[in-house]
C-alpha cells in the first residue's frame, strides 16, 4: 500500500490467505451441488429446496455487489476483509453444528453477502501490495485459489461427506476460513481505501469499462444457457453413462484450473488477446457441442476445451477491469461481479426457454452464437482511440474530479 513498504514475505502471506478465502467462498457457494442428496434427506427438504440455496446465493451476489462496494468504499480493506471473512467463519460453523434448513438459509444469505464485497476488494487489496507491472500475475494467482474450489473443494466435500456427514465439510472450511482471516488481520496493514495504484484505473475509459460488462455479461449467459443442462445433454444426447458424466465434469474443472494457471501469468503482456482467445475458444466449443452432440470424442474434447476458456474470461474480465475502470475499482469489480452473476441467471433462464421451444442440444448453440456476440464486441473495442493514462495524485491515487465515485 502506499507508503507502506512490506517485506516480501507479509506480502505473500496476504496474497496466500486471499487465494484460501476465494477457496474458501467458492467452494461454500457450490458444496450444496456436491451434498445435494445427503443433504435433502437429512433436512427432510426437496432436491430442488437445496438447489435453491445455490440460486439464491448467486442472485443475492449480483444484487448486493454494488451497493455493498459503495457503502464500505471509505472503510480500511483491512477492516472490510476481516469482517467479510469473520461473517464466512460463522456462516461455516453454524452449519456444521446446526442440522436446520431455516438456518442454512440465513447462513447461505450472510455468506453471499460477504462474497459480494469480497471479490470487489479482494482484488485492489492484492495488486496494491505489488508494483503495476505485475498486477496480472497477482489477479492470475488468486483465480487460481477460486479454480481449485471447482478441482479439489468440491469432489473433496462430496467425498467426505458421503463417508462422515453432510456438515463435516463446513466445519472443515471453517478452519481453512479462520486460518485466512487470521492472516488477513495480522498482516495487512491499516490505510485509507483511496491509497495506491490500485485504487483506480491506470487507463480510465468509460466505454471499454462498459465493454468489459457487456463481454463478461454476454459470455457467462452464453457458457450457462447450455452449461446448466449439460448433464441432460450428455445423457439423453450423447448417450454417456452417468460414472463417464461424473469423470467429464472433472475434466471441466480440471480444464479451468489449468486454463487460469496458464492465462495468469500472461495478462499483463497481452491484456486484450488473454480476454478475446478465451472468448473465441469459449465460442467454439459451445458451437462444436452443438454440431456433433453425438460423437462422444467430439464431446469429450471439446468439454475440456471448454473449461480451459471459461474460467479465463472472468479473471481477464477482472484484469481488465483494473486498467479501465473510470473511477474506483472497487466499485467498478463489484459492477463486473454482478454481470457475471446477471449472467449466470439470464443463462439458466435462457437455457430454459430454449428447451420449451427447442431441445438441450440447441442449448449450446444459443450459447456460443451469445459468446460470438461477445467476441465482436471485443473486436470493436479496437476502433475506440487510445485511452489516456489516469491523472496521479499523491499516494498514486486519481485525482478529483473522475467519474464513478472518483472521489474518496
Amino acid at each position: 500500500m502506499a507508503g507502506t513498504p512490506l517485506a516480501f514475505w507479509r506480502k505473500a502471506g496476504v496474497v496466500g490467505a486471499l487465494m484460501l478465502s476465494a477457496f474458501g467462498f467458492n467452494t461454500t457457494e457450490n458444496l450444496p451441488i456436491g451434498l445435494l442428496r445427503l443433504m435433502a434427506e437429512d433436512l427432510d427438504v426437496s432436491s430442488q429446496s437445496v438447489g435453491y440455496l445455490v440460486t439464491w446465493y448467486g442472485l443475492t451476489v449480483a444484487l448486493a455487489s454494488l451497493p455493498l462496494a459503495h457503502v464500505t468504499r471509505r472503510t480500511p480493506r483491512r477492516f472490510v476483509l476481516s469482517g467479510v471473512l469473520a461473517v464466512l467463519f460463522l456462516s461455516s460453523v453454524l452449519p456444521a453444528l446446526v442440522s436446520s434448513y431455516g438456518l442454512l438459509v440465513v447462513a447461505r444469505v450472510a455468506t453471499a453477502l460477504a462474497q459480494a464485497l469480497f471479490w470487489a476488494v479482494m482484488g485492489p487489496v492484492a495488486v496494491g501490495l505489488f508494483s503495476p507491472g505485475v498486477r496480472g500475475r497477482v489477479i492470475g494467482a488468486l483465480s487460481v485459489g477460486g479454480a481449485l474450489a471447482t478441482v479439489a473443494g468440491v469432489p473433496a466435500g462430496n467425498w467426505l461427506g458421503r463417508r462422515t456427514d453432510w456438515q463435516v465439510p463446513f466445519g472443515m472450511l471453517s478452519v481453512m476460513v479462520l486460518v485466512a482471516l487470521v492472516a488477513v488481520a495480522v498482516l495487512l496493514p491499516t490505510t485509507r481505501p483511496e491509497e495506491g495504484h490500485a485504487a483506480y484505473g491506470a487507463e480510465p475509459d468509460a466505454r471499454r469499462f462498459a465493454g468489459v460488462l457487456a463481454v463478461t455479461a454476454l459470455s457467462v449467459t452464453g457458457v450457462f444457457a447450455g452449461f446448466t443442462y449439460l448433464v441432460d445433454f450428455l445423457q439423453d444426447v450423447g448417450r454417456f453413462s452417468g460414472d463417464a458424466v461424473s469423470g467429464l465434469l472433472g475434466v471441466f474443472g480440471l480444464g479451468g484450473f489449468v486454463g487460469v494457471t496458464v492465462v495468469g501469468p500472461l495478462l499483463d503482456r497481452f491484456p486484450r488477446a488473454t480476454l478475446a482467445v478465451p472468448v473465441a475458444v469459449q465460442a467454439a466449443a459451445l458451437l462444436a457441442l452443438y454440431a456433433d452432440a453425438h460423437d462422444k470424442v467430439t464431446v469429450s474434447v471439446a468439454l475440456a476445451v471448454l473449461g480451459t476458456a471459461v474460467a479465463p474470461v472472468f479473471m481477464a474480465a477482472q484484469s481488465r477491469v483494473l486498467r479501465v475502470a473510470p473511477g474506483r475499482t472497487e466499485i467498478a469489480l463489484a459492477a463486473n461481479s454482478a454481470a457475471f452473476n446477471l449472467g449466470v441467471a439470464a443463462g439458466a433462464l435462457c437455457g430454459a426457454l430454449v428447451l420449451h421451444v427447442l431441445a438441450v442440444r440447441e442449448t449450446f448453440l444459443v450459447g456460443g452464437l451469445l459468446s460470438v456476440a461477445a467476441l465482436m464486441i471485443l473486436g470493436a473495442e479496437t476502433l475506440l482511440p487510445a485511452p489516456a493514462p489516469a491523472p496521479v495524485g499523491e499516494g498514486g491515487a486519481v485525482r478529483p474530479g473522475e467519474p464513478l465515485d472518483a472521489v474518496p
